[in-house]
């Protein structure tokens, strides 16, 4: 969970220090959603506050309906647009053997949705894949833009802060995610590097 705060505060300075009128709210997710901060506000100490009272739930929840969340998000989304803003949404989801199910109707898309799969290996009693599959299926039902999905079963914060990082991409200007390639291979870095070193090189005479 401490890992997730910190993440969630890069994010937030992140943004607003790109552009201080990105306006942030919260909300938690038991068997539903509810609001941890209602209101958007550009305010970063309001922010702060509202990601330090988070806190991780010892109860093992039987669902996680994200009806709620889509209904929020869809109300929001209207307002947004009527200010010239893009709303998005970026859910944080922990759970290796509960699958998220809705019951949203197809509406006219308002909203990307951005996705954060932190789960436990794969064992007899969970099932991530199932649940990645679920999540999956849920970000392309209501998301306008291309939304990113990223996972990790590793357990290291240094992965959350470098998805978190990628997450920094505005929606209409980032490419696919199929596309992604990021962080680049070692193996890639190298070959270029040479590549550009031969290129800049002095012509060797082979006669």
């Amino acid at each position: 969970m401490d890992a997730v705060k910190q993440a969630l505060l890069l994010f937030v300075h992140s943004k607003l220090t790109m552009c201080p009128d990105h306006r942030f709210a919260f909300a938690s997710l038991a068997e539903t959603v509810s609001l941890v901060k209602k209101d958007f506000s550009s305010d970063a100490s309001s922010a702060v506050e509202a990601i330090q009272s988070l806190n991780a739930s010892e109860t093992r929840f039987a669902m996680a309906d994200l009806t709620q969340l889509f209904k929020i998000a869809y109300q929001e989304g209207k307002r947004a647009e009527l200010q010239g803003r893009l709303l998005r949404v970026i859910l944080i989801y922990c759970r290796s053997s509960t699958k998220p199910q809705h019951q949203w109707p197809i509406k006219q898309k308002n909203f990307t949705l951005d996705i954060v799969y932190l789960h436990d290996k794969p064992t007899a009693d969970n099932c991530p894949q199932k649940v990645y599959d679920a999540l999956v299926d849920a970000l392309e039902h209501v998301s306008q833009y291309e939304g990113y999905i990223l996972e990790t079963g590793q357990g290291l914060a240094r992965i959350l802060f470098r998805q978190t990082c990628v997450l920094l991409s505005h929606p209409l200007q980032r490419c696919m995610q199929d596309d992604l390639d990021i962080p680049k291979p070692l193996a890639k870095k190298t070959l270029a590097a040479e590549a550009a070193q031969n290129e800049d090189g002095v012509p060797v005479s082979t006669q």
